[in-house]
C-alpha cells in the first residue's frame, strides 16, 4: 500500500479541500505518484469519473475531481467511494463507488454506515495500488463524537486504515485555540493518538502574532504545529464544492454584464458558473431566497438541481417566475442547465415518484418542451459541438429524465450525433443537459460576444492549473511540507 496522511478539520468549511489539493500538487511537483481520497462526501456538486469497461461513468464529489487534477491523474470512482446527495431536508441519495445505492433519511443512513465501510476500504485498497502517497480528506469534524460509533469519514476510517491525521483549524472564524484544544479534550484516547499534529488555515496579517497561540495549543495538547497558512487568494479561482460559499457570492463588483443565478434549495453543480465568474467583464450574482432577480441582469442562468420539482415550486414561492418573465420582456437572455433546463419547459412530470410525492408541476413556460423523470440515471463525460456557434464543447451529464417538444428541434449541442437541449424561436432562451458548457473557452467567448461582451480573454483550465501551482508554492513556504509527508505511513 501507498503511504498516507489525512487532514481532518475542527469543523466544516475550514479549507480542507483546498489544502489537500495544494498538497497533492506539491507532491506531484516532487515527482510522487499521489492520489486524493475522501471516504464519504456530502455534496450535490458531483463530477463524472469513467468506469473501466463500461460505457457510462460514476459520480464522485467535484472536490476529488479537482484534487485529481492537482495530482495530474484521471479521476477515479475510488477517490470518493461514498457520496451523499441531499434531496430533502431529512434525506439524501446514496452513491457508492460511483453508482446509486439507494436513498436514506439521516437516521437510516447511520444504520447503513457499517455496511458502507466495506466499500470504503475496498476503494482504499484499489486506490493505493501503484501509488506512492495518498492524501485523505475528512468530512465535517472528528469532534462530532455523537457520530463516532459508526463513523466512516473521519476517525472511524483513520483507525481502521491506520492513517495518521493532521488537524486543521480555521482562524478566520475565531476561537481556533479553543477548537483545537477542545478537539483534543473530547476525543477518546484511541482517536487522539492518531493525530500527529495540526495546522492553522486562513490567517490574515502578520503570522508571528500567532506565536503565543501556537505555544498555548502545544501546552493544552502536546501536538506540534505544521505551520500557519495565510489566506490563499488563489483558492477563489478553484471550483468550490460546498454551497456555503454561495452566501459570499450574493454581490460582486459591477461589470459590463451581470449574470443572475437563483440560489435553488437543492442547487447542484453550481461551479458551472465559475468560468463566467473568472471573466473580467462579467459579474455573477447568486440571488438568495427572498430577494428579487436583479432588474439590471442581462442574463439569468438557472443552474442544476437535485430536486427539480421541489426547486421549481420554490422558484414560484419566491416570485422568481414573475421576475423571470419581466426579464424576458426587457429582452433578457436565459440559460437553463440540467434541472434548470427542465424547469424552463411547460411541464415536469415524475410518474414514478423518484424525487418525492409531487408527481407533476407546471414549468416556467419559456421553452416549448416537457420532461418526464425516468428511473435510469444518465452519468457520462461527453464531447460535443455547439449548434449555435459551431465550436467544440466538453463536459458531462448527470441527470434523470427525458425531455422532448418542438423547441428541441433547435438543439443546443450535438452529443455523439444526438441532439441535446432546446432553444426558443428568438434564440434568447436555451437549455442543455450538459454541465461544463461555459468551461469551453471558444463557446464562452462566442456566447459573450453574442451578448455584446468581449470575452475569451482567459484559458479557464490554465487558470485552474496556475492557481493549483500557486497554492502549492504557498504551502511549501508556510507549512513544513517535508514533515507532513514524512508523517505519512
Amino acid at each position: 500500500m501507498a503511504k498516507a496522511i489525512m487532514l481532518q478539520g475542527t469543523g466544516s468549511d475550514v479549507g480542507k479541500t483546498v489544502l489537500v489539493a495544494g498538497l497533492c500538487r506539491a507532491a506531484k511537483k516532487r515527482g510522487l505518484n499521489v492520489r486524493p481520497f475522501k471516504p464519504q462526501n456530502m455534496s450535490n456538486n458531483a463530477a463524472v469519473a469513467d468506469i473501466p469497461g463500461e460505457a457510462g461513468g460514476g459520480e464522485i464529489g467535484r472536490a476529488q475531481w479537482l484534487q485529481a487534477i492537482a495530482c495530474g491523474v484521471a479521476p477515479s470512482i475510488h477517490m470518493n467511494p461514498v457520496l451523499l446527495k441531499p434531496q430533502s431536508d431529512v434525506g439524501a441519495q446514496v452513491v457508492v463507488q460511483g453508482k446509486v445505492f439507494g436513498e436514506a433519511k439521516a437516521r437510516d443512513y447511520q444504520a447503513m454506515k457499517p455496511q458502507l465501510m466495506g466499500a470504503v476500504l475496498d476503494s482504499w485498497q484499489k486506490l493505493g495500488e501503484g501509488a506512492d502517497l495518498i492524501i485523505v480528506e475528512g468530512a465535517g469534524s472528528p469532534a462530532e463524537i455523537n457520530l463516532r460509533p459508526r463513523d466512516i469519514a473521519n476517525m472511524g476510517f483513520a483507525t481502521r486504515a491506520d492513517v495518521p491525521v493532521i488537524l486543521v483549524g480555521d482562524i478566520d472564524r475565531g476561537g481556533v485555540i479553543a477548537s483545537v484544544a477542545g478537539t483534543h479534550l473530547i476525543l477518546p484516547e484511541e482517536d487522539r493518538r492518531m493525530i500527529v499534529g495540526y495546522l492553522i488555515n486562513k490567517f490574515r496579517g502578520d503570522v508571528t502574532l500567532f506565536d503565543d497561540g501556537i505555544a498555548a495549543i502545544e501546552r493544552f495538547t502536546g501536538w506540534p504545529c505544521f505551520g500557519v497558512v495565510p489566506w490563499l487568494k488563489a483558492a477563489a479561482l478553484l471550483p468550490s464544492e460546498d454551497s456555503v460559499i454561495l452566501e459570499r457570492l450574493t454581490s460582486g463588483e459591477k461589470r459590463a454584464l451581470k449574470v443572475a443565478v437563483p440560489m435553488l434549495g437543492r442547487i447542484a453543480n453550481f461551479d458551472d458558473l465559475d468560468p463566467l465568474r473568472a471573466e473580467p467583464q462579467v459579474e455573477v450574482v447568486f440571488v438568495p431566497p427572498g430577494q428579487k432577480l436583479p432588474e439590471d441582469a442581462g442574463l439569468v442562468v438557472i443552474p442544476g438541481s437535485k430536486s427539480t420539482i421541489g426547486d421549481l415550486l420554490m422558484f414560484r414561492e419566491n416570485g422568481w417566475d414573475r421576475d423571470l418573465l419581466d426579464h424576458r420582456r426587457r429582452g433578457g437572455h436565459v440559460v437553463g442547465i440540467c434541472g434548470g433546463y427542465q424547469m424552463l419547459g411547460r411541464t415536469v412530470r415524475d410518474p414514478h415518484g423518484i424525487e418525492g410525492s409531487v408527481r407533476e408541476a407546471e414549468g416556467l413556460g419559456l421553452l416549448d418542451i416537457e420532461t418526464a423523470m425516468e428511473p435510469e440515471k444518465t452519468v457520462r463525460n461527453v464531447t460535443a459541438r455547439s449548434v449555435h456557434f459551431d465550436v467544440p464543447l466538453s463536459g458531462y451529464e448527470i441527470h434523470l429524465g427525458a425531455t422532448s417538444g418542438p423547441d428541441c428541434l433547435r438543439p443546443t449541442a450535438i452529443i455523439n450525433n444526438t441532439d441535446d437541449g432546446a432553444t426558443s424561436p428568438d434564440g434568447k432562451v436555451f437549455g442543455t443537459y450538459m454541465h461544463g458548457l461555459f468551461g469551453s473557452d471558444a463557446f464562452r467567448a462566442r456566447f459573450l460576444e453574442s451578448l455584446g461582451i468581449k470575452g475569451g480573454g482567459i484559458d479557464y483550465r490554465a487558470e485552474v492549473e496556475r492557481a493549483l501551482d500557486e497554492i502549492a508554492d504557498h504551502l511549501e513556504t508556510h507549512l513544513e511540507v517535508d514533515a507532513i509527508f514524512a508523517a505519512a505511513r
